[in-house]
């Protein structure tokens, strides 16, 4: 019934201008539209909306995840603008937040102004 449906990924905030600031600036995503006071970004042809909530409490689980071609670039990027990478324990991270997990794939994990969980992963690549 859904499977034709386009998929749109809803984040809360209490914190609207910093999350303005974190997705636009930071992130480096376009608002495409803003409504009912939603900041509401085109990614890659997926719609994000930032939605204006009251309160919220920060998340325990991955929210958001940004599918990326170069995990290392990416997380060298935000952590020069002072991004800071989640380390979780019991997982061998890397120093820089980075871990590899058996599978081949590469994955860091930070938090928005709201503390809601984000990754950026980079899959292997499928031969």
């Amino acid at each position: 019934m859904l499977s034709n449906s386009k998929l749109q990924t809803i984040i809360w905030t209490s914190r609207i201008d910093e999350s303005e600031k974190f997705y636009s600036g930071l992130l480096g995503l376009s608002i495409k539209e803003q409504s009912d006071g939603a900041l509401v970004y085109d990614v890659n042809g997926s719609v994000l909306r930032v939605s204006p909530i009251a309160e919220t409490t920060p998340t325990e689980h991955t929210v958001l995840g940004f599918s990326v071609t170069d995990v290392d670039s990416v997380v060298t990027s935000l952590t020069n603008q002072g991004i800071i990478f989640e380390r979780f324990e019991g997982f061998p991270h890397e120093a820089n937040g980075i871990l590899r997990t058996p599978d081949d794939s590469i994955v860091a994990w930070f938090r928005d102004p709201d503390g809601n969980l984000l990754s950026v992963v980079q899959f292997p690549l499928i031969q």
